[in-house]
């Protein structure tokens, strides 16, 4: 954003609904200009680009879209809201893929408004801050998470321009992504290091017990309150409140969430004292946030309340080049805890590990490795010790049974004079030779890309290194 008074252009035909916003805005701190057309804003935003846009979609000579589009290709350095009536959401949706950062729909509040362009100016400042740090930083671990890949460079980049705000940070990512490191991560870089983390868990404290965990209760509140109780807010005063799994929260108690955030204030169960704190709120959750917001269980108010630096964290699929790296991390780590000499992974446990999509993310990973190291001893991590799932029953199917066969040579046809036994031995052979010769087929095929042929198998890569291993020791004692 500019370092002077922001600027906003408003492009609105319907006069009506431009004086409203201007309106709204009229004590807010931009400098605004109005247009009325699509070829106007194109002049305007030619002549000098402002730092947010309200552009109306339905334009008299033209769509919003097309200023849209024209603005991404120039790559010009303005936000842009878009605003929509009800009925054509999915196209404010598509603007948003066009590079639209949000969008209102008519008709909103002043205070709406106020929030979004807010919001957007936040996002809008983090985003120059990651630009500017993205170059210098290189980093294979951080506060907690390990990891080199550009993804996660990004979150470290991200961690480090919120950590500096007061904001408030909204975390989303699968389970086991490491969403409560993150808000440790931002709390232990922010200037409030000092004051307390306090981390609370929306999902797992009964309904009838979240007002009283987040703003304490007085002595009497109810059956069971025999003294006076500090409730989160409290204990973080000075510091960071995270709220875990915020979509799990109770439609009942989110307008007093959103109070305490607008007011800084809370009330205790039972009091009508009104006490202040000052805190920041990280919160964070497994689900998609505008999904619950669209199906009535969460508030779009509290949302956008909350909404202010999105954090995304990928999964581990969408990172494959931090797997082997956190293994190892978790390795030493857990050899050194269980007295063991574990030091590496074999070369062929690395590419399954690295195959492997962790649908549990970090945390499968995590628990897959302290199972290596507390069910097994030696120096190094061989396919032998890998767990379920990575290590799947050696079962052939039926197409890896067909391809085998069909690499078989024609069987003799059987004559009445023919030795029974003798014929039988050259007509039926052994399963494990059609497995072998099924398997290296396969290997073969795939460029000697085991995790790959193993897909297409249906069977594990370990399963594959196992077996090859076993066939060259037999290949070795037969002197071949």
């Amino acid at each position: 954003m500019n370092s002077t008074t922001p600027t906003i252009l408003l492009v609105e035909d319907d006069q009506s609904m431009a004086r409203a916003y201007l309106a709204y805005l009229a004590d807010e701190p931009y400098d605004v200009t109005h247009v009325a057309t699509g070829a106007e804003a194109l002049a305007e935003l030619e002549r000098q680009a402002p730092d947010i846009m309200l552009l109306d979609l339905r334009l008299p000579d033209m769509e919003g879209f097309e200023v849209l589009q024209w603005a991404q290709e120039q790559e010009l350095p303005t936000a842009s809201v878009v605003i929509t009536g009800h009925g054509s959401i999915n196209a404010a949706v598509e603007s948003m893929r066009l590079g639209a950062g949000d969008f209102l729909v008519k008709p909103f509040s002043k205070d709406r408004l106020a929030i979004t362009l807010k919001n957007l100016q936040e996002r809008q400042t983090l985003s120059q801050m990651v630009q500017t740090y993205r170059e210098e930083i290189d980093r294979h671990s951080y506060c907690g998470f390990v990891g080199s890949s550009l993804a996660m460079q990004k979150v470290y980049t991200i961690i480090d321009s919120a950590a500096a705000t007061k904001a408030t940070v909204f975390i989303t990512g699968e389970s086991g992504t490491g969403k409560e490191v993150c808000a440790e991560a931002i709390h232990r870089q922010s200037p409030r290091a000092k004051g307390p983390f306090i981390a609370v868990n929306c999902g797992a404290i009964p309904k009838d017990l979240m007002e009283s965990e987040l703003f304490g209760h007085v002595k009497g509140a109810f059956s069971g309150a025999v003294r006076d109780r500090d409730g989160a807010a409290r204990m973080a005063n000075g510091g960071t409140l995270f709220l875990d799994e915020i979509c799990e929260m109770e439609l009942a108690l989110q307008p007093k969430l959103l109070r305490f955030l607008q007011t800084g204030t809370f009330q205790r169960v039972g009091s009508s004292q009104t006490e202040p704190v000052d805190v920041r709120i990280i919160c964070a959750t497994n689900r998609d946030p505008q999904v619950e917001v669209d199906a009535g269980r969460f508030r779009e108010d509290l949302y956008y309340r909350l909404h202010v630096l999105p954090v995304a964290l990928p999964p581990l699929r969408e990172r494959h080049e931090d797997t082997v790296e956190i293994a190892r991390h978790f390795l030493q780590r857990y050899s050194s805890e269980e007295g063991k000499t574990f030091a590496r992974f074999a070369p062929e446990v690395e590419e399954v590990l690295t195959a492997y999509d962790w649908p549990g993310n970090v945390r499968q990973l995590q628990n897959v490795v302290r199972n290596i190291v507390v069910l097994n001893q030696g120096d190094t991590v061989t396919p032998t010790m890998l767990p379920a799932p990575l290590d799947e029953p050696s079962t052939v199917n039926t197409a890896t049974a067909t391809a085998g066969a069909k690499t078989a040579p024609a069987a003799p046809p059987l004559s009445i004079g023919d030795d029974a036994a003798s014929s039988l031995e050259e007509a039926i052979r052994p399963l494990a030779e059609l497995e072998r010769e099924a398997i290296e087929r396969a290997v073969a095929l795939c460029d000697n890309n085991v995790p790959r042929a193993a897909h297409y198998l249906g069977i594990s890569a370990a399963t594959i290194y196992r077996k090859k291993s076993a066939w060259q020791a037999r290949d070795r004692e037969a002197g071949r």
